[in-house]
């Protein structure tokens, strides 16, 4: 079975306790923390920043997986960089140079990652995949959680996923967006080897019971081991 990676986006987790939440789903087998940045510029909303990336470093050894949804990118790369990020990844849209932002996430220390848009060309890749550590491509418009997949993103993983193995490179490819038990292995098929899950996992339950969590990641995997 191909190795699959399941992480949380905390956009999702209570915020009142946000350190337990953590905590909570890598001890239920996630894999990744994913920690989306919006700005309420690039995205229609505001989230957090890197004060609690680096609150929520010493928490974990887990990767921490940034999304930054903001215009412009490259002021804000080292702050992250330095609150512990081990991936940053970034929309084409929010750079005017590409090629330079991937090289400053690479001289901070971390791997570097381009997002795709519902509606973003993946021309972009054209002269950079080869400088990437990873692709996410976005099953939703981004700037807020729990909505519904775009099935058309199951069209871009496949086109996504021949380009990587066609390279020959380790590069993750990453899915957010509407992630759920009922379509994860489908989203597997078309290429998908990392999915961020955050209402599916936190918002599981009324009461939102961590031991909840670990049933759903469960049967998030019992759904990847049939792909």
């Amino acid at each position: 079975m191909a190795n699959y990676f399941i992480a949380p986006s905390i956009l999702s987790a209570n915020f009142a306790k946000l350190g337990e939440e953590i905590t909570n789903v890598i001890d239920s087998g996630a894999d990744i923390i994913h920690f989306d940045v919006m700005d309420n510029h690039y995205v229609p909303n505001l989230t957090i920043g890197p004060l609690v990336c680096e609150a929520i470093r010493p928490l974990t050894n887990s990767i921490i997986d940034v999304h930054l949804m903001v215009e412009p990118v490259d002021r804000i790369v080292p702050d992250f960089a330095k609150a512990g990020a081990n991936i940053i990844s970034f929309h084409p849209e929010a750079s005017r140079h590409i090629d330079r932002t991937i090289g400053l996430i690479k001289e901070q220390g971390c791997k570097a990652g381009l997002v795709f848009n519902p509606a973003t060309p993946l021309h972009y890749l054209d002269h950079v995949l080869d400088k990437l550590d990873l692709v996410l491509i976005m099953s939703v418009n981004p700037g807020f959680g729990g909505q519904k997949f775009i099935l058309e993103a199951l069209n871009k993983l496949k086109v996504v996923r021949k380009r990587i193995d066609s390279s020959g490179k380790k590069i993750l490819l990453e899915v957010d967006g509407g992630v759920k038990v009922d379509n994860i292995a489908e989203i597997a098929r078309a290429g998908a080897d990392t999915f961020v899950a955050g209402s599916a996992i936190y918002s599981a339950g009324e009461d939102r019971d961590p031991h909840h969590y670990d049933t759903v990641i469960t049967a998030l995997r019992k759904e990847l081991a049939k792909v």
